[in-house]
């Protein structure tokens, strides 16, 4: 099973910016789909961005034109850079990955199979 372990977090005011790393371990990195997944309390778990192997994306609307996801195979690693953040994005963020092969990513939690452990994100105002 892949062990993903996140990198990133922290405390930004509005309108900073903060990348989020995700290594991964194994050797079939390349072949998964990857997630950036967040969660606040009292809210579901949301899917904020996702990537393919063979590089689609996908976004959620309330991140699109901030956040950019990217994978760099070489190093077994998911990034999310995240612009011009907002106090709504303060959430926990999970890096996952699925061994589905679909032509867009993955859109909900239950088709990702393995988890990072989180990590906070808390945007001040």
């Amino acid at each position: 099973q892949v062990q993903l372990v996140e990198s990133g977090g922290g405390l930004v005011q509005a309108g900073g910016s903060l990348r989020l790393s995700c290594a991964a371990s194994g050797r079939s990195f390349s072949t998964y789909a990857m997630g950036w997944f967040r969660q606040a309390p009292g809210k579901q778990r949301e899917l904020v961005a996702g990537i393919t192997s063979g590089g689609s994306r996908n976004y959620s609307d309330s991140v699109k034109g901030r956040f950019t996801i990217s994978r760099d195979n070489a190093k077994s690693t998911v990034y999310l850079q995240m612009n011009s953040l907002k106090p709504e994005d303060t959430a926990i963020y999970y890096c996952a990955a699925s061994t589905f092969s679909t032509l867009r990513p993955p859109k909900l939690w239950y088709d990702y199979a393995s988890w990072g452990q989180g990590t906070q994100v808390t945007v001040s105002s």
